[in-house]
């Protein structure tokens, strides 16, 4: 993905002014403000607030393809699985101001081309978990009375659900360590007794 660096500056913005002011707080203005130019200034890295969205959500999307087709994968289903989310707890530890998009708080309803973006990035996610899923209940490890797409959507609905609540407390736990006890508590749920 072609980005500036002063657009990924843009774009991190962007990512805490939507997690600390929400949809209503991202404005051309409070953007501006915060990247200490002003608004016209802003017109030359990107047409409008949609295409500052868009460009976060495209840029987090090819983002985490990126960094999950580095993951270095072995054919333990289990421990595939606990690399690839332990992964995700990083990054969003290290970039907590990505976390709206997790949980797209009021961005589905801005705009068709947001929400196609949105879709991109599930889709992105699920590309690197639902393998893994199925590759675990073709070897007996995980369950399989509930379908792969199935276990794929509760563990994403978890997940997007530990992030809101790590945002809601303001970023003031550590999301890592929780983490590594969610990790644990989804193999639970899918291992086989």
């Amino acid at each position: 993905m072609d980005i500036t660096p002063r657009q990924l500056e843009i774009i991190k913005v962007t990512g805490k002014l939507l997690t600390t002011s929400g949809l209503s707080g991202l404005t051309i203005k409070n953007l501006a403000k915060e990247m200490h130019f002003t608004g016209s200034a802003l017109y030359r890295h990107f047409k409008c607030k949609e295409d500052v969205i868009v460009t976060m959500l495209k840029y987090l999307a090819n983002s985490i393809d990126e960094r999950l087709s580095r993951l270095n994968l072995s054919s333990d289903p289990v421990e595939n699985f606990i690399t690839l989310i332990r992964e995700q707890f990083g990054f969003f530890n290290d970039n907590p101001y990505f976390v709206v998009a997790v949980f797209s708080d009021g961005l589905m309803e801005e705009s068709q081309l947001i929400n196609e973006n949105l879709l991109k990035l599930m889709i992105v996610k699920i590309k690197y978990l639902e393998p893994i899923i199925a590759a675990g209940q073709q070897k007996g490890i995980f369950i399989t009375e509930i379908t792969t797409d199935q276990l794929v959507d509760i563990i994403m609905g978890a997940f997007k659900l530990h992030m809101f609540k790590w945002r809601t407390a303001n970023f003031q736990y550590d999301i890592k360590a929780s983490g590594e006890i969610m990790i644990q508590s989804f193999l639970l749920l899918i291992k086989n007794n």
